[in-house]
């Protein structure tokens, strides 16, 4: 890459003003109503059952489609792009009933007569999780290549200092969602027979080592390539991957300290209070933000201290997926309104996502703290912002499941209720939630590919937009391929 082309590609992605929430939402709302349109037109008419080449084009236009032109060319009108997926979602949805599904004879009947029945799972597949990982993954392949094309807005990109964006949103829920995730196998173990800490920490750096190993191909790959990069976005040497691959030990310590204090929740409020309280009362915010870089700790201090608002986050996420994740309890048909917030996991994610909304207003309102977010340092208000967003995404994503397919947990019994799974989840989501580590490692190789041998800031909407259908076509069919083949990449 040309010097020239490498100074204005850094001088283009910085973002000095960050973007609003609203603007933010408004991304998030397409995404959101394009898993309402893709349930609306399954539950009502079947059209990705079975899943022929018209409905996975149907499928990948409103999963990967309409959120890549929701972050380009209708990023300054999305209220357009609202609409074109709402109102087919609300004629349909009103005009046709629920249409009934096939009934699966999945088991032959036993001798007796009598068919035999798996029990249900206590972790049953929840759809609607993977609607919400996959769809924010998505957001993340997209925004990491549209990023080096003017078609993406600035505004859009991750803030130097101070402010929101949507990509600072994607590298924070990114996080989010794999604690999310993360907590399943911890909610399988009994408490008595989980492993010590020992045990632990050596499961954890096994996870870590693939991690940690593409964080330094990474290193190698973007210092010889001498590609395109932001030195006060994780230093000089760090990059995503290492904290991604950091995560797992750590986590394992903050589970002895779950044996004392029994909520995640409350450890990330204490771990993201306590980095705080170092930001302001010390010269920890100062070294951070205008240090110089002298020595090894230094040139990476932007990855390693904000490690621990990333780790906040991380605990944030197995919070809500301790409680998600999990089958919910039968109600009363009495049940109360707090009956309902106790005892139901859309009543739980409501609940959740009003209280750490409230508690991020509180932390940059002129009457709270009137703290200021920051990616950068990943600092408090930010811990508690993408939080506050996910929980919410969440929420609406359950809503959604609720509305159009209400029957999924009312299985007789353990394989009806996963083919009923099955029917209510995009194929294409499904795919990119399957392997969705070594997707992201594909998009950031065909990102870099594309980098070092396009002139990306020089190219018009037109061919911008070619690059950019084409990236995510070739990133969803080979998601789709493994997922076809029944291969699962765990790193």
């Amino acid at each position: 890459m040309a010097r020239d082309d490498k100074a204005q590609k850094i001088e283009w992605v910085s973002n000095l003003m960050g973007s609003s929430v609203a603007d933010i939402n408004s991304v998030s709302l397409v995404m959101t109503l394009s898993i309402l349109l893709w349930s609306v037109l399954q539950s009502r008419m079947r059209l990705f059952s079975p899943y022929t080449p018209v409905a996975c084009l149907i499928d990948f236009l409103l999963s990967c489609g309409a959120i890549l032109f929701a972050t380009t060319l209708y990023s300054s009108s999305p209220w357009l792009l609202n609409m074109l997926l709402l109102l087919p979602a609300a004629i349909v949805f009103v005009t046709c009933r629920t249409a009934p599904f096939p009934p699966s004879h999945l088991r032959p009947p036993a001798k007796n007569g009598v068919a035999k029945q798996s029990p249900q799972d206590r972790l049953p597949f929840k759809p609607f999780v993977t609607h919400y990982r996959a769809s924010m993954l998505i957001v993340t392949c997209v925004a990491i290549l549209a990023v080096d094309f003017r078609v993406f807005p600035r505004r859009f990109a991750k803030v130097e200092n101070w402010g929101t964006s949507l990509m600072d949103l994607g590298v924070g829920s990114f996080v989010f969602t794999s604690g999310v995730v993360s907590v399943r196998a911890w909610l399988k173990t009994e408490a008595t027979n989980r492993p010590g800490l020992w045990n632990r920490l050596v499961s954890s750096f096994r996870h870590s080592l693939p991690l940690l190993v593409l964080g330094v191909i990474r290193l190698i790959s973007v210092k010889g390539l001498d590609y395109a990069e932001h030195v006060t976005e994780y230093g000089v040497h760090w990059n995503f991957f290492f904290t991604l691959g950091f995560l797992p030990p750590f986590v394992a310590f903050f589970q002895s300290a779950f044996d004392i204090v029994p909520s995640y929740a409350v450890l990330s409020c204490v771990l993201g209070v306590l980095y705080e309280i170092a930001l302001d009362n010390t010269r920890l915010k100062a070294y951070i933000l205008i240090g110089p870089r002298t020595n090894l700790l230094s040139q990476n201090r932007e990855g390693i201290f904000s490690f621990l608002g990333y780790l906040a986050i991380f605990l944030a996420g197995q919070s809500v997926g301790s409680f998600i994740l999990p089958r919910q309890q039968s109600l009363r048909k009495d049940a109360s309104i707090v009956d309902v917030v106790k005892h139901t996991t859309l009543g739980k994610l409501m609940f959740s996502a009003l209280i750490w909304s409230t508690l991020f207003y509180v932390s940059i309102s002129y009457y709270g703290f009137g703290l200021s977010v920051s990616r950068r340092l990943a600092n408090l208000p930010y811990f508690l912002w993408v939080t506050s967003f996910n929980t919410a995404q969440l929420a609406l994503c359950c809503a959604i499941e609720h509305l159009c397919f209400p029957n999924i947990y009312k299985a007789a019994s353990k394989e009806e209720e996963v083919q009923r799974s099955k029917r209510a989840t995009s194929p294409i989501l499904f795919a990119f939630n399957r392997n969705g580590l070594i997707i992201f490692l594909v998009a950031n190789l065909l990102t870099g590919l594309v980098n070092l041998t396009m002139p990306t800031l020089r190219m018009g909407d037109l061919q911008s937009m070619a690059i950019l259908v084409a990236y995510i076509t070739i990133i969803a069919g080979f998601a789709l391929v493994l997922n076809m083949l029944d291969v699962s990449i765990k790193l």
